[in-house]
């Protein structure tokens, strides 16, 4: 496995404002049609998001036990907390299915935002 770059905070930073992005985006009220190439690409079933948060979580619990001195409840419960978190993270990507089953059906014409 080659070994990968570490990523800055910048690029996490970025990463995080590309989601913010999206879901200011998904607010202004755009046609499903045009929503559903983002939603591919965010829930794709090996890629996209909850697959990959899951990865990290799961890898930083890891990481957490293996290189803590001391293990106490707190960091038991820290772990316990990530591995979990990983785990409906990743059951998340049945969503794909989901924006895959849309692509079938008809769309309005998207109005002007409503205001909430």
């Amino acid at each position: 496995m080659p070994n990968p770059s570490v990523p800055s905070t910048d690029q996490v930073a970025q990463a995080t404002a590309t989601l913010a992005q999206a879901k200011d985006y998904l607010r202004t009220q755009p046609r499903v049609s045009d929503v559903l190439p983002l939603l591919a690409g965010l829930l794709d079933e090996d890629t996209g998001v909850p697959i990959l948060l899951g990865d990290v979580l799961r890898s930083a619990a890891r990481l957490i036990a293996e290189q803590t001195c001391t293990e106490t409840d707190e960091i038991r419960l820290i772990i316990t907390g990530l591995r979990e978190a990983a785990q409906e993270a990743t059951d998340w990507h049945v969503l794909h299915w989901d924006v895959q089953r849309l692509r079938g059906y008809a769309f309005e014409a998207a109005g002007p935002p409503t205001a909430t």
